[in-house]
């Protein structure tokens, strides 16, 4: 794995140790920054699920102020620490460990991207609602394409859908 664009282009990520993460593909991640190119820069970006946190750093490398990481795999919060240590981005993050549901509250950012694991389903509808009744900025989920999201949650209305392969990207904004 490695980063896609900006800053630190084309430098090699770990991933966590096991198959109970599922990486977002590269050209998924490329999609998903060309789109948020035009507002990416001096964000804060929340990565949810985070794994690897490569999309949480991709954000970084492309202009994001700050990175928040939410994961709650031990082994997945020592290998996001190792990236951002490589790096030496770790003074621009934030990690919470944890289970995402009951961490998800205590952050704030101005773009969120979660990735729930597919047998998390259920946690879509919970994290979109949740995000949904005090979410001012952009919130992003990736799924899979068998995935049908709500067209609302709270005040997050769904504005955007691309579809790659077997995932998609899904975007919400207020109204």
């Amino acid at each position: 794995m490695r980063v896609i664009g900006g800053e630190f282009r084309s430098r090699r990520l770990k991933s966590p140790p096991g198959a109970d993460t599922r990486p977002t593909p590269d050209r998924l991640r490329e999609t998903l920054f060309d789109v948020l190119a035009p507002r990416i820069a001096e964000t804060v970006f929340l990565d949810a699920y985070a794994g690897s946190g490569a999309v949480g750093i991709e954000a970084l490398s492309r202009g994001a102020r700050r990175a928040i990481f939410i994961e709650r795999s031990r082994g997945a919060v020592n290998t996001i620490r190792e990236n951002l240590a490589s790096l030496q981005i770790a003074d621009r993050a934030e990690i919470l460990g944890g289970k995402t549901l009951s961490v998800l509250p205590r952050a704030t950012a101005d773009i969120v991207f979660l990735d729930p694991p597919y047998s998390l389903e259920r946690e879509y509808k919970e994290a979109l609602d949740l995000l949904g009744d005090r979410q001012s900025g952009l919130v992003i989920a990736q799924h899979s394409v068998h995935l049908q999201l709500a067209a609302q949650y709270g005040r997050l209305r769904h504005t955007r859908t691309i579809r790659q392969s077997d995932n998609c990207l899904t975007f919400f904004e207020p109204d």
